[in-house]
């Protein structure tokens, strides 16, 4: 891993809904970082998450639960990690972020309105109708991170389905029909390229965004 990178934590927060599994989106003021975006809530490391002894992994998941309470008033557990991203190197500000799965508290929700202009609580398939619609800014991350929720049902499907921590180095280019994103096993991944016609890539265009892999 890139030691230059500064580290991030995000919250994947979970709760069981009438109609499924449902997740929390935070949504960005209109500038700043993912300015306008719906974002799972999560934040940098800090100097007081580090602490000796620990890895980074541990630094970022104190990280996703401080910043969780302080975004949305809201207390996390259990949380494990699912992925963890390093972005392209001509993002405008680099982090290496690991996403973990969170189990929600049921406290109400207080949103910090620095940081945070509204809330939801969503299914992750009630999360592309909207971005469909225009209605719902998402990050590659994040809309990747709902597509790996769509076939659970229940918080615990979830944790049951998460295994080894997936690793997403991210390259970027611009196409015809969008940009495209690709990762590792991808015939084009410039890295760690995959056999010809293996995919594992995200074309981000006009909404829906296509996601391959395989």
């Amino acid at each position: 891993m890139d030691a230059t990178l500064r580290v991030a934590g995000t919250a994947v927060v979970l709760r069981d809904g009438v109609d499924g599994l449902e997740t929390l989106l935070l949504r960005r003021p209109e500038t700043g970082s993912f300015a306008g975006a719906w974002v799972f809530p999560g934040g940098a490391v800090e100097s007081g998450d580090i602490l000796e002894g620990e890895t980074e992994t541990d630094a970022a998941r104190r990280a996703a639960v401080r910043e969780t309470a302080e975004e949305a008033g809201l207390r996390v557990r259990d949380l494990q990690p699912v992925s963890c991203w390093t972005p392209p190197v001509d993002a405008p500000r680099r982090y290496r972020t690991w996403f973990f799965l969170a189990r929600s508290a049921e406290d109400e929700l207080v949103l910090n309105p620095a940081e945070v202009t509204d809330a939801v609580w969503v299914t992750p398939a009630g999360a592309f109708d909207r971005h469909a619609a225009g209605s719902l800014v998402l990050f590659p991350p994040t809309w990747v991170t709902l597509h790996g929720l769509l076939p659970h049902r229940t918080v615990d499907e979830a944790y049951a389905a998460a295994g080894t921590v997936q690793q997403f180095v991210t390259h970027s280019r611009v196409t015809p029909s969008g940009r495209l994103l690709t990762w590792a096993g991808d015939e084009e991944h410039p890295h760690e390229p995959g056999a010809p016609g293996a995919r594992h890539r995200l074309t981000a265009g006009p909404p829906p965004w296509r996601y391959e892999r395989g």
